[in-house]
């Protein structure tokens, strides 16, 4: 067990963060195209809020997926590294006669992740600001700090310049790698965009339902979604699993009941904590129920809650 994970797990990390992408998106109609574009209440966001969201194909398939924060002026939006430019010409794509303005400051700003159960009082320690409702950002100096967790655990996101960027390791913050972090979040069951959310992949598939508004109006892809909630299910579902078994499945790995398929894995971690595996699948919805017993390859497995 790293240093670094057990801090995810039981006391404080720090995570460079800093190869993801920010967007600030200015101008006066960028609530509007922002709304108009993507899955989650946009326009009713006010300052020191931020919502997740997906962007959606006209077919209902999810593009990419995205973090926006609300300031009096602007947004900030956080992508995974390998999506900048998707959501920046995604958004731009309806761009029509909107005054609206996409600055990518990826590469002239920072983002720390602080995660794990000590992380508010680590932030405490350095006299920070705790936002306490999930999305909320708070101003601290030249930076921001906002309440989301890339793994799951309890924690924060400090956005700013490199210079702005706290001693998180002076304060007893342990430093956590990309393995510790793909460790923990697929214990907790924390999707990834490009590994367990898929172009393929529709909304109510991902169960990250917090990420669209079914009052919000119109917005790409919306018919394909209120259908689906019209019908009320879709054939498969995103899942964890635990895996008896030291060894994580390759990804595409299939997931049987009774030698009928009925799914396949996404992504599986050796869990120190479990002494087992995590996994992540997309099984059948009729397979999807906690405590569901199944073969994942030739181990047994179930699903968890």
């Amino acid at each position: 067990m790293s240093e670094g994970y057990d801090a995810l797990r039981h006391g404080a990390a720090w995570i460079d963060l800093t190869a993801r992408g920010r967007i600030l998106v200015r101008g006066r109609d960028r609530a509007r195209l922002l709304h108009n574009v993507s899955t989650n209440d946009i326009k009713n966001l006010k300052p020191r809020q931020g919502c997740y969201a997906f962007l959606l194909t006209p077919q209902g398939r999810i593009l990419a997926d995205l973090h926006l924060f609300c300031f009096s002026d602007h947004f900030l939006i956080d992508t995974s590294p390998e999506l900048r430019a998707k959501v920046a010409h995604s958004i731009l794509k309806y761009k029509v006669a909107d005054q609206v303005e996409l600055e990518d400051v990826t590469e002239t700003s920072s983002a720390i992740g602080l995660e794990g159960p000590a992380a508010a009082a680590i932030l405490s320690a350095l006299n920070g600001p705790v936002p306490g409702e999930a999305y909320s950002h708070l101003p601290w100096g030249e930076a921001t700090i906002a309440n989301i967790s890339v793994t799951g655990q309890p924690g924060f996101r400090i956005f700013g310049p490199r210079a702005a960027m706290p001693d998180f390791a002076a304060a007893g913050a342990k430093q956590a790698s990309e393995e510790d972090v793909q460790i923990v979040r697929i214990e907790n069951g924390r999707p990834r965009y490009g590994e367990d959310i898929r172009e393929t992949s529709l909304p109510q598939e991902t169960q990250q339902m917090q990420a669209v508004s079914f009052t919000k109006g119109c917005y790409i892809g919306q018919e394909i979604v209120e259908r689906i909630r019209a019908q009320g299910h879709v054939n498969k579902k995103l899942v964890r699993l635990a895996i008896d078994s030291s060894m994580p499945p390759s990804p595409g790995t299939k997931v049987s009941v009774d030698g009928t398929e009925a799914g396949e894995i996404t992504s599986a971690v050796f869990s120190p904590e479990r002494g087992a595996v995590s996994a992540l699948a997309y099984v059948r919805v009729a397979y999807a129920e906690p405590a569901t017993l199944l073969k994942a390859g030739e181990h047994n497995a179930r699903v968890v809650a």
